[in-house]
């Protein structure tokens, strides 16, 4: 979940890695620190806090480092509080080291290395890595690295450098992600290539047991027993510009604005003669109609876009349909056969639950269909099949844009299931997926209607906690709303099926709380109707949204949010545009960090 940057060159790193650590504070914003190498001396500043509150202000009282090459860190605290000894980097003067990740067997590394007359300052697992490294250093930095490597149980994403061997950046990854950014008379390591995306559109992909030797002429690979590797260059087909928030006052309210174009860019190249087509993939028609179950298996977002996937393949598709928490899938021993389909959802592609729930699937034999937006990454290179979503980087912690595009790609996928199963007629599929093509013009026009989304924020702003509440689709949509919330505004919320309210939750109900009712469904549209009633009894706020047309009197709700009347099955599309704007504008009226909640970080790389 920390972000790394290294660079080696001809220019003065600093800045640039200062720079490029800012592209990546959406992993961690506890601290922040550099190492360079400044004369015979590895140089090291770092300070708890955000990048331009700690690292930046510290750096102002320092002598200017004129330094050509070092490494740098922004951490999610995992073993340690944030603190200026805990940050990173870590080393001892002969090496230094930034990590992402977690090293499991720390504990006992540290107390063999106690058991050496190595003493520690720090609480991290990180600081045996750099001890345990300095321990098997000889003056051969590969021997070392390798020896070091293979007593470490854990997920890892290393950038080190030795005080002996100036201005060379080694790098090694385990589970954690890093790529290798090849520039003119220059070179990087970072954990995403958003980060050096102004210097250069060129990477490798570093895989597990393999060493990066990176200084300014040049980058090669080497196994852990010297052997040398050859990769092949990759280039990135995102624009620098795609990473700043290019007038907005924040990447949220940006990455909610660019849903259409993201929806259209996922979907229209899957679509071939009016029809879905997965052939990309190689998820033909046959293997379509050969599964039994269909598991789905994601995080947050994804596990909810995962649901609306489910309502959608039962109903259309007739097959059952299992959706799993990555974290919980892998610890039921699920009833997973070879028989079945194992949908893996995730942004990043590098979410440490569900790569893990991946490769379980794949050794019990299941077909996996990795549905990812990051070229190259982990799980989309795990998966037997994966298909990208298309939506560009997204930078705030808090998804949107990437939730979006899921749920679309779930409408296609259920859409070509059903077909194939003959459960859609070609022309019942030809017409669904018309009126897919067509979201993007209706989400465009609920983004615009702003002042309705400010109006709602600034009556629940207040609010200690409050409801969401919906029936099928809806309560699908009501979970994803909740976590908007309570993520970026810090306002206790929960989602629940209306029709529990009467088993527990109405108790919550109390004068002026907040219930936020989505009724988009006519077929359940009365029962849904008679909740708000229930609540609106007993004192609730009650915010409908439902269709702009839809009747309602006066006193079943306070405030009403309309949407533009659609096909029923594709209401989500665009009911989450007001979820996302009124926490958006929630966060916002509340003085809160929109982009950088607390706690959190954007890729979820360790368990």
């Amino acid at each position: 979940m920390c972000g790394i940057v290294g660079y080696v060159g001809k220019r003065e790193c600093t800045d640039i890695l200062i720079k490029a650590l800012h592209r990546l504070e959406y992993r961690g914003y506890d601290s922040a620190g550099i190492a360079v190498f400044e004369g015979d001396k590895l140089k090291t500043v770092k300070a708890k806090g955000k990048i331009n509150d700690g690292l930046v202000e510290k750096l102002k009282f320092e002598k200017k480092l004129t330094a050509t090459a070092g490494i740098s860190h922004t951490r999610w605290a995992t073993h340690g509080e944030p603190s200026d000894i805990n940050s990173h980097p870590i080393g001892n003067g002969r090496v230094s080291i930034v990590h992402n990740g977690i090293i499991e067997n720390y504990r006992e590394l540290k107390a063999f290395l106690i058991s050496k007359g190595y003493g520690f300052e720090s609480e991290t697992d990180t600081e045996t890595v750099a001890k345990l490294l300095d321990y098997y250093y000889d003056g051969d930095p590969i021997e070392a690295i390798a020896k070091a490597m293979q007593d470490i149980r854990g997920a890892y994403a290393l950038g080190i450098i030795f005080r002996e061997h100036k201005n060379k950046i080694f790098a090694v990854r385990c589970e954690s992600p890093l790529i290798v950014g090849k520039g003119n008379g220059e070179n990087f390591i970072a954990s995403d290539i958003t980060a050096v995306l102004e210097y250069t559109k060129d990477y490798y992909l570093l895989e597990h047991n393999e060493i990066a030797i990176l200084d300014e002429n040049g980058i090669t690979f080497e196994s852990f027993h010297g052997e040398e590797i050859q990769k092949e260059l990759k280039t990135a087909d995102w624009d620098i510009s795609a990473a700043e928030r290019g007038g907005y006052n924040h990447f949220m309210l940006k990455e909610i604005h660019e849903q259409p174009d993201a929806i259209r860019n996922t979907i229209s190249p899957r679509v071939k003669d009016g029809l879905p087509d997965f052939s990309e993939c190689g998820l033909t028609t046959e293997k379509l109609r050969s599964y039994k179950n269909i598991y789905i298996v994601g995080c947050g977002s994804a596990m909810h876009a995962g649901l609306v996937g489910k309502t959608l393949i039962e109903k259309l598709a007739r097959i059952p349909v299992v959706v799993d928490i990555a974290s919980e899938f892998r610890y039921r021993d699920p009833l997973v056969t070879a028989d079945d389909l194992v949908v893996i959802i995730s942004q990043s592609g590098e979410t440490a639950d569900t790569l893990a729930a991946l490769k379980l699937a794949r050794s019990i034999g299941a077909d996996t269909f990795a549905i990812v937006n990051v070229v190259g990454s982990s799980i989309a290179r795990e998966a037997s099949m994966v298909m990208y979503t298309n939506a560009g980087p997204e930078i705030s912690v808090c998804s949107t844009k990437a939730y979006a595009v899921q749920v679309a790609f779930m409408y296609l996928f259920a859409f070509q299931i059903a077909y194939a199963n003959g459960k859609l007629s070609e022309e019942k599929c030809k017409e669904l997926t018309a009126e897919l093509l067509e979201i993007p013009n209706y989400v465009h026009q609920c983004i615009d209607n702003e002042s309705a989304y400010q109006l709602v924020a600034s009556k629940i702003m207040n609010a200690s906690s409050l409801l969401y509440i919906g029936r099928g689709l809806d309560y699908a949509l009501s979970m994803e709303g909740s976590l908007k919330l309570k993520e970026i505004s810090y306002i206790h919320s929960e989602a629940y099926a209306s029709g529990e309210l009467k088993h527990g939750t109405i108790s919550l109900i109390t004068e002026d709380t907040p219930v936020i009712a989505l009724a988009t469904q006519s077929e359940l549209f009365e029962k849904t109707l008679s909740n708000v009633k229930e609540v609106k009894s007993r004192g609730a706020k009650v915010v409908m949204i439902c269709c702009e047309d839809t009747n309602i009197d006066d006193a079943s709700v306070d405030y009403k949010i309309g949407l533009p009347r659609i096909s029923e099955l594709l209401m989500p599309l665009v009911t989450v545009v007001p979820l996302q704007m009124v926490a958006y504008y929630t966060a916002v009226l509340r003085g809160c960090d929109v982009d950088m909640p607390r706690n959190l970080a954007k890729s979820v790389t360790v368990e």
